[in-house]
């Protein structure tokens, strides 16, 4: 990615509702939104890129392309994969069926496990067996391997063959025995997808990886040719799960490390507005239509896991710590069996969309709830919406107004805290139970609908700041072009603390680091970052935690990694056990290409606070309804100061400040927002 003030960035977001474009050229911000195309995600990015281009963007000068994508993501939602075929040791037929004994509901008696993403049909044995230090028990017989392509009917093959982390050589001679019995579908390694212990996430991580790879391969393969096309030359990158852009060929190759390609973007986005306002510890929290992604930034970072559930399977891959839950803008309530008020997962989509849009939505959602209650005026950036103020109150009292016995007002207010309690409840999952205090955090609320419940959240946590960045409606989009480019190497060496040896470590390392350095041969040497980390847990425990390890390695640094893991469990997880025996699990590394940010210099606003204000309108807060300041964000002046209430709408979102709040707006546009938490 060109590091050139002068040079023209393009990041393209494709969403559940809509596809985002934002472009920067000489700090120049320029914007484009088009709705998605579900069947043919592809579509909407040319599209994007063709209005930018109407609009008088060149796409000639483009010489950064950055893309983040929910193919992935929605392929193993809906389970639409390819068909796909697992080969691996004998006796381990049914690991992806067996899995773990964890249950996501203790008390269910009717629980069920994800179906395996490899049916038993097409799950094959390999004669042949490694130990756990990689010595070979049981020679490896190819000639079965040569004699399956005749049996195997399926479009890509996932090899996962017991302790491949410690020696890969089976893996590969049984990729050499398909290819030599002429298998001619993609085949994916165990051991270059996911080389860590844990038979089932290993076993799991490939499986998808291979599931996934003809899927992502044809996706990205028609993007890259279509922004050719259109005139783009500029080579796609692609935003992986770990908050870092990759090159497009390595996401075609491990599509299982896009699964969190877009929320991954706008994590990264928020931690950089987040720190021009001098936050490196925040909250993230994005809303658009169909759901809300929340995650944790320390020190600037997001925080990464390999640890994440995406739909009913633990993916291992690193990739940030997001929580998402089914209430977004569009999310649909209801009164369920019980006479429960629920929201979501169900959502309107951008087709219908919600009902005050005007656009056939019968079914009441977050921001049919919000327009109820006057915080949000959909003609402000719909235009004409016909009757549909009408049709929104009336679709409110049927669905959850008549079974709760409630009128408009009364459901909609509902409606709204079933959201803002439902988010809130994620953010306390990656803080509170991550062991950080929200009062110590200050919160980054941005997509489409984010803003308009950010400080009634806030002030439930008792966060004490909610930044609302200028692009709030497109942060994911603009997090593509402030990311680094980024790629994580590991190999799992299970060993006592105690008898690890610092050279064999180095060893290990400058092999990794080997790797990251080919990853990046087009990043000049100077911005190259290696990153070290090792998995350490307590001798005898089924988890571990990751640490960073310096740049050279001997017995004091040794030591001080121990110390280092001692506090961070004791930050986990309450206690730490220093008398404790402790054992390695996994060498990490993070190669980083380093990539300086573009200047983006919004023009300042000059005037008065009160220029802005478009009108005002009854809006309703804690059922009291007030006649309220409706300010248009782009004629508030730089340095003005907003009391609440009031509602402030941009072009992409709009911020609603409660009663007792302040909010101000910053040098670089953003809406700060003084949360009062005893509301």
């Amino acid at each position: 990615m060109g590091d050139s003030d002068t040079a023209t960035r393009v990041g393209i977001d494709v969403g559940g509702t809509f596809t985002d474009v934002v472009a920067v050229t000489d700090g120049r911000v320029r914007v484009h939104k088009v709705a998605s195309t579900p069947d043919a995600p592809e579509q909407g990015v040319v599209e994007g890129l063709s209005e930018a281009a109407d609009e008088g963007l060149p796409l000639q000068a483009v010489d950064a392309l950055a893309h983040g994508t929910t193919v992935a993501t929605n392929a193993v939602l809906e389970r639409d994969w390819a068909d796909t075929a697992l080969l691996t040791t004998e006796g381990f037929r049914d690991v992806l069926e067996i899995g773990r004994q964890d249950r996501p509901d203790l008390y269910d008696l009717h629980g069920e496990k994800p179906d395996p993403v490899v049916p038993r049909d097409r799950r094959y044995e390999v004669p042949g067996r490694l130990d756990e230090r990689g010595t070979e028990l049981a020679p490896l017989d190819e000639e079965t391997v040569r004699d399956l392509p005749t049996d195997i009917d399926a479009e890509s093959v996932a090899v996962a063959l017991l302790f491949a982390f410690e020696d890969d050589s089976h893996e590969r001679r049984v990729r050499r025995a398909l290819r030599d019995g002429g298998y001619e579908g993609a085949i994916s390694l165990s051991s270059e997808v996911l080389p860590e212990i844990r038979e089932y996430e290993r076993t799991l991580a490939t499986a998808l990886n291979a599931a996934l790879r003809p899927v992502v391969d044809r996706y990205l393969g028609r993007v890259d040719s279509q922004v050719g096309e259109a005139g783009v030359g500029a080579d796609l990158r692609v935003m992986a799960s770990n908050g870092g852009l990759m090159d497009a060929a390595t996401a075609r190759e491990t599509p299982v490390r896009t699964l969190l390609s877009g929320p991954a973007a706008g994590v990264r986005g928020a931690a950089h507005v987040a720190a021009r306002h001098g936050h490196d510890d925040v909250l993230t929290m994005d809303m658009g239509g169909t759901s809300c992604d929340v995650s944790l930034v320390r020190s600037g970072d997001p925080l990464v896991s390999t640890d994440v559930t995406v739909g009913e399977y633990p993916v291992a891959t690193p990739m940030v710590d997001v929580h998402t839950v089914g209430s977004g803008g569009g999310s649909i309530a209801r009164v369920d069996e019980g006479g429960a008020l629920r929201v979501g997962p169900a959502s309107a989509g951008a087709e219908p969309g919600p009902v005050c849009y005007g656009r056939g939505g019968d079914e009441p959602t977050v921001t049919d709830a919000a327009f109820a209650l006057g915080r949000i005026d959909p003609s402000a950036f719909l235009g004409d919406i016909g009757g549909a103020g009408d049709a929104t109150r009336q679709a409110i009292e049927r669905a959850v107004g008549e079974p709760l016995d409630a009128d408009v007002r009364e459901a909609a207010a509902g409606i709204l805290s079933v959201a803002e309690a439902d988010t809130a409840r994620a953010l306390r999952v990656v803080s509170v139970e991550r062991g950080y205090d929200p009062r110590d955090l200050a919160l980054v609320a941005f997509g489409g609908a984010g803003p308009l419940i950010a400080s009634a959240v806030a002030s439930e946590l008792s966060v004490p700041e909610v930044v609302v960045p200028r692009a709030a409606g497109v942060l994911s989009a603009l997090g593509l072009l402030v990311s680094d480019r980024t790629y994580d190497e590991s190999v799992s060496r299970v060993r006592a603390w105690r008898e690890v040896d610092a050279a064999d470590l180095e060893a290990l390392f400058a092999d990794l680091e080997s790797r990251g350095r080919e990853r990046l041969a087009d990043v000049p040497a100077d911005r190259r970052r290696m990153e070290r980390a090792f998995d350490l847990r307590y001798r005898g425990q089924t988890y571990d935690l990751t640490v960073d390890a310096p740049a050279d390695l001997d017995g004091d640094a040794l030591d001080a990694v121990a110390e280092r893991f001692h506090e961070a469990h004791r930050q986990r997880y309450g206690h730490a056990s220093p008398d404790e025996p402790l054992e390695l699990v996994t060498v990490r590394l993070r190669a980083r290409g380093v990539v300086d940010p573009p200047e983006l210099d919004p023009p300042r606003t000059e005037g008065a606070v009160a220029d802005a204000v478009r009108e005002e309108r009854p809006v309703t807060f804690n059922g009291r309804t007030l006649e309220v300041r409706v300010y248009d964000r782009s004629r508030l002046p730089t340095g003005g100061r907003v009391e609440g209430p009031a509602v402030v709408e941009g072009a992409e979102s709009t911020l609603v400040v409660r009663p007792p709040d302040r909010v101000r707006v910053a040098d670089d546009g953003s809406l700060v927002v003084e949360v009062d938490a005893d509301v």
